[in-house]
Formats: structure tokens, C-alpha cells, sequence
């Protein structure tokens, strides 16, 4: 069952309806022991209470198929569940920790420990939604309630609707009911240190040490290496440092080389801080500053921006399958046969010639993590430069980025692409060297990761191709040597780019709404 009537229209406060004598609770992607919803009313109706995580085989062991043996976000979660484990031993209990398939390993845990309930979380993604429904249904045979949470995001499914009652498809009429709706209430934390009591330590067959990488498959990630923290008091050092320099978040976030924004991505997606938490402090800050604070409310737009896209995956799950949003898009004829594998293996590979987009998939590959408007930069290019299907795209960074979730990755490529929701209009192509004049135009961020470009006066750096041969030689750049010539020519790309979306100008399915440079 969820946790109130109605599982599509229920707010908060849920109603239990009854106490139990034992329960469990089922962490997955809410690594915390604090502002947790699930803990928090488990631990209020339950005399005793277990927690577990479970690496869940059905997620990992595709990912060791796709060759992600050193997978960072693997690392992130032990890490942070070594953290975890700690704070929930200090305060009496502890965490079970397996490495199964959730959807059998969690009903016979439950039913090893005579749980009379789960809670859990609710998840968004349609392979989670239906693992929740193979767990509610193995469990009812105990009996064994199941009891899910609206934990992750502010506003879900239908909390937020058009004035005709509908989903929204466009995301700034979304953001103003966003705004018009919020209240106190749907920022408050949920409380978990007064009903500590209840927690149940680990029984003694599950007393193991947690598993380590080799044991689930993997291997150590440079996740030390870049310094990445990670846990509930990583994700807290870094909203510490941001909110000093929040207020700065909508001048400084555009450009890579600065420290603008919170970098609290992959710790929303592991769920090591609470949504609610920073959101309180944006709206909150937001109200404060006024019209004078941008930066509260530009950075709480983009909290806003997460919501709406679980709200776009609920509604419109056929996106999780490849699907564009607006299906005209589907007509899109994509570069394929060998140009389309060598266009994708150089922009992989960051061999496109482009310094700025090649920078920001260095910085992807190493570090896991992308600038936002590099995303979209990097995207545009592989779309409409490159021609190459937005949905290979949409993989490689499912692959590679640390903070990936699916929701919001298929947003960014689907708007990226002109197929998606609320998108850029079709004919809006960015032009990677204008963008890289524009976002980095000391080139300090090229520089980090291109370093055999370093030398070239910024008046060159961002279109080498376009140096005296004196320039290049004194600089040691040696085009198609040390660093590749342009890959395609971008005017001569943006006309293809133009013929090829002219299926969906002839089915009469967008308007004109100018072009980018």
C-alpha cells in the first residue's frame, strides 16, 4: 500500500492508520539519517526498526555488461553508506547491508525478521516503479505492508496542474504555480532524532563487514582522486560553502572556470542531503533578498527544473524508452553507418577540434562530472553539429556522469535536441566557438584540460584552425598532430542540421523562434 489514500493526489501528512511491532526500512536513493521520510514515520509507528540497503543486482550488474567496472557512483554510494552505517550504529541501531536482487532479497529479509512493514521512499523511474510494485505484491502474501514516501522531490505527479487540471509541458507557468504553491510546510524537515529509541541493531546473521568493491564486481575509482566528498557530512561541507556565495549563483553559474555552482548535484541523486533542505534555504533566502537576490532565486529554479522533469517522467514514462516527447521528432533521419560511429567515437573521445566542447568531455571522462552549460554545449553539438542521435548521447552520459538521473538526463538531451518538452526551438543551434568566447574567454578552462593548447593567445584559442601556421608553431600546436583539426565546418553543419529537422517544419509542428549563435 502507499501511505495515504490516494497514491497520485496524497500530500503530506501521510496517515499510517496503525502501529507496528516491527518494521524495516528500505533505503535506495535517500542516504541519510536525517529529514528522511520513510525513517521518520517508520520509527513513529514501529516499536522496533531495522534499515536496510540492498546492491541491487538487477542495476549493477548491467552496468559491469557496459564495461563500468570502476564506476565512481558505485564508490559514492559505499562510501556513503559506510557513513551511514555509522550513524545509525551510534544511535543504536545499524544498517543491513546485501547484495541481491531487491525485488526477492527485500520480501525475505522482511520475512526473515517477521516485519509486519516496509517503508520506503517513492522512486520515479518505470524500472523502480516496477520493482516497488513486484515487492508490494511478494510482501502482501506475508502479510507485510508497504508504506512509500514522497522524499525527493518538493512537488510530484499531480501536486502542481494547469488550471484545466492537466500536467504542465512548459516549464515557466510550471515554476510560477511552483512558487504560487509553496508553502512552509512543504519545506519542513521530518524529524528523526526524537524517535531514535526504536531502532533495532543489526541481527547477529547480518553482522558482516560492508562488501567491499571486488566482492560487488567492481573496482576502486579514482573517486579519492578527485577529491569528490561524499556522504551526509560531504554533502553538508559543500552546502556550507555555497551559501556564502549562493547570492552570486546567477552571475557566476555559466562559467566554467568559476566556482559557481553548488556541485550538491550527485549528492540530490544519492539523496545524501534532503530536496527539502535546499529549497528551504533558496526560497527562504529568496524571501529575504527580494528583487535584489537573483541568485536565491535562479538556484531555486533550477531545483524547480528537477521537479518538473520527475513530473514529466510520471506522466510521460514512454520518454524512458527512447521516445521523443513530441513524437513528429521520431522522423529525424540521424548520421549513421560509419560517419555516424566516427562523428560519436570522436566526440567520446574529445577529438572533435572544437577546444571548448573537447574540454568539457575530457572533464566528463576524468572527472564524471560536466559544467551545466557545457551539457548543453557538448549536446547541441553532438545533435545538430554532428547529427549524431541524441539518444546515444543521452547513454554515454547515463554512463558517465555522477549525478545521473534519468529524469533529468533525458530532459537535458531531449531540449538539447528539439524534441522534448519545453525544448529550444529546432532551428536554435549553438555555435561552440561563440559559446566558448563567451563562457570562457580567458580560456582558463580550456587551458585545464587542454593543456598542449595553452599557449595560443585567447584571440585564437577557441578556433585554432583559425591561427597563422607562425601562431600555432610558437604556440606548439600542430593541427591533426597534437591536437585535431576541426571536425566538421559549423555553418556548413548547421544547414544539414536545418535540412534535417525540415520533417518536422513540414509536419507543422514548431514555430520560428530565431536562432542562437
Amino acid at each position: 500500500m502507499q501511505a495515504a489514500g490516494n497514491p497520485a493526489t496524497a500530500r503530506p501528512p501521510y496517515r499510517i492508520g496503525k502501529d507496528f511491532a516491527r518494521g524495516l526500512v528500505w533505503f535506495r536513493r535517500d542516504l541519510r539519517a536525517t529529514d528522511h521520510a520513510a525513517l521518520h514515520y517508520a520509527l513513529r509507528h514501529c516499536a522496533r526498526v531495522w534499515c536496510v540497503f540492498v546492491f541491487d543486482r538487477d542495476i549493477l550488474d548491467p552496468l559491469l555488461a557496459r564495461g563500468l567496472q570502476a564506476d565512481r557512483r558505485v564508490d559514492f554510494i559505499r562510501q556513503s553508506l559506510l557513513e551511514l552505517a555509522q550513524t545509525l550504529a551510534a544511535a543504536g541501531g545499524g544498517l543491513i547491508v546485501l547484495h541481491d536482487r531487491a525485488e526477492t532479497a527485500l520480501p525475505a529479509l522482511a520475512r526473515e525478521l517477521e516485519a509486519e512493514a516496509v517503508f520506503a521512499n517513492h522512486d520515479y523511474e518505470p524500472a523502480a516503479k516496477a520493482r516497488d510494485e513486484a515487492v508490494r505484491q511478494a510482501l502482501a502474501g506475508h502479510p507485510c505492508a508497504f508504506f512509500s514516501f514522497k522524499d525527493q522531490v518538493v512537488f510530484e505527479r499531480d501536486e502542481i496542474l494547469t488550471g484545466q487540471g492537466k500536467p504542465f509541458s512548459v516549464f515557466t507557468p510550471y515554476r510560477n504555480a511552483w512558487l504560487r504553491t509553496v508553502q512552509p510546510f512543504d519545506l519542513r524537515p521530518y524529524p528523526v532524532d526524537p524517535y531514535l529509541q526504536a531502532l533495532a541493531p543489526v541481527p547477529a546473521a547480518h553482522r558482516n563487514p560492508m562488501p567491499t568493491l571486488d566482492q560487488l564486481g567492481f573496482r576502486t575509482s579514482n573517486l579519492a582522486e578527485i577529491a569528490m566528498p561524499t556522504g551526509t557530512s560531504g554533502a553538508q561541507a559543500l552546502f556550507e560553502e555555497f551559501t556564502v556565495r549562493m547570492g552570486e549563483y546567477g552571475r557566476r553559474r555559466d562559467y566554467p572556470a568559476l566556482r559557481g555552482p553548488s556541485y550538491l548535484s550527485v549528492h540530490l541523486r544519492f539523496g545524501t542531503v534532503s530536496i527539502r533542505t535546499l529549497a528551504r534555504a533558496a526560497h527562504e533566502a529568496m524571501l529575504r533578498g527580494g528583487a535584489d537576490d537573483t541568485g536565491a532565486a535562479v538556484w531555486l529554479s533550477e531545483l524547480i527544473w528537477r521537479d518538473f522533469y520527475f513530473m514529466i517522467l510520471h506522466h510521460h514514462s514512454r520518454v524512458a524508452a527512447g521516445a521523443a516527447f513530441h513524437p513528429a521528432y521520431d522522423a529525424i533521419r540521424w548520421q549513421d553507418g560509419d560517419s555516424g560511429e566516427r562523428y560519436f567515437r570522436a566526440w567520446c573521445d574529445a577529438a572533435t577540434g572544437y577546444p571548448l566542447v573537447d574540454a568539457a568531455m575530457l572533464q566528463i571522462r576524468q572527472s564524471g562530472y560536466m559544467h551545466n552549460r557545457l551539457r548543453m554545449v557538448t549536446a547541441s553539438f553532438l545533435v545538430k553539429d554532428l547529427g549524431v542521435d541524441w539518444r546515444r548521447g543521452e547513454q554515454y552520459f547515463a554512463d558517465q556522469l555522477n549525478d545521473f538521473d534519468l529524469a533529468a538526463n533525458n530532459g537535458g538531451w531531449q531540449w538539447a535536441a528539439s524534441t522534448g518538452c519545453d525544448a529550444q526551438p529546432w532551428f536554435r543551434i549553438f555555435n561552440p566557438v561563440t559559446q566558448s568566447e563567451r563562457f570562457d574567454p580567458q580560456g582558463r578552462f580550456i587551458r585545464k584540460y587542454l593543456p598542449q593548447l595553452a599557449a595560443l593567445p585567447d584571440k585564437y584559442l577557441h578556433a585554432p584552425w583559425t591561427a597563422p601556421e607562425p601562431v600555432l608553431a610558437d604556440a606548439g600546436v600542430r593541427l591533426g598532430d597534437n591536437y585535431p583539426r576541426p571536425l566538421v565546418q559549423h555553418d556548413v553543419a548547421r544547414k544539414q542540421t536545418l535540412m534535417r529537422y525540415e520533417v518536422v517544419k513540414r509536419a507543422g509542428n514548431e514555430e520560428a523562434a530565431g536562432v542562437e549563435g
